[in-house]
């Protein structure tokens, strides 16, 4: 496989949907994403549900083999607002030829880094997703990314503009619950499980929002699962929606 690239091509297509300051405050830990233990191990500890997700909705959209070790073979898939490549290396092994983007600079050349040490051909371009002209995508990624961007109708419009004919979108993102504001924002942020002003309450989308702003983007959004945490289980996929929760979405 050949070394992960960076792309700095900005094609205009459209406005900004990016909040320079969400793209700072990201970017001011690129180096330390990979690190299990470091200020993003809630995102290492999130991602095995994120994939679970993943998997069992690419599995159900393409009628595949849930045994078969790459499902996506042949496909190409987009991660929007992909950090520095946590979901971009899992779509990549399940077969993908895998384009990753973000706002920080700093996050795309993390991701390029570590993909070129890990022998994984990944394709990492920044900038703003409504602002690149990168064709279309049959999977179209974008895990807690919505509630940082300025415009959210922009946004979802850039995403559904990205997705192919018959393709999917998977999305994740905080519910605003009150139970969210005081377990998200007061409770992790207070004790460091998260990097304190990582998240605003107030930008959170609640599903019912989010099936509407899809919507007016002519997608369909499919029942929503959530992502809890127990003692016992720890984060899980669960029907409980109240602190954080996965769609899928395709052409209405």
């Amino acid at each position: 496989m050949g070394d992960a690239t960076i792309s700095g091509e900005t094609n205009s297509t459209g406005g900004q949907t990016i909040r320079p300051g969400e793209a700072e405050h990201f970017g001011a830990l690129a180096q330390d994403w990979w690190d299990p233990k470091g200020s993003s191990a809630m995102l290492h500890r999130l991602n095995p549900v994120r994939l679970a997700f993943v998997r069992e909705a690419i599995d159900a959209h393409w009628q595949g083999d849930p045994r078969g070790a790459r499902p996506l073979a042949g496909r190409s898939a987009i991660d929007v607002g992909c950090g520095a490549g946590l979901l971009c290396e899992p779509l990549a092994r399940l077969g993908a030829a895998v384009t990753g983007v973000d706002a920080a600079p700093e996050n795309v050349a993390a991701a390029a880094s570590h993909a070129r040490g890990t022998g994984l051909d990944i394709r990492y371009v920044a900038g703003d997703i409504a602002a690149l002209d990168l064709g279309t995508f049959d999977l179209v990624t974008s895990m807690e990314v919505i509630e940082h961007v300025a415009d959210k109708r922009a946004f979802l419009a850039a995403l559904a503009e990205r997705l192919a004919p018959g393709g999917l979108m998977i999305l994740s993102t905080p519910n605003r619950t009150a139970r969210s504001r005081m377990v998200l924002v007061g409770a992790a942020e207070a004790v460091g499980a998260i990097p304190r002003g990582t998240h605003h309450w107030e930008d959170f989308v609640t599903p019912d929002e989010l099936r509407g702003l899809l919507a007016e983007a002519g997608l369909a959004m499919g029942e929503p699962r959530g992502i809890a945490f127990s003692p016992g289980k720890g984060l899980h996929l669960s029907d409980d929606l109240a602190l954080n929760y996965l769609v899928t979405a395709r052409r209405a």
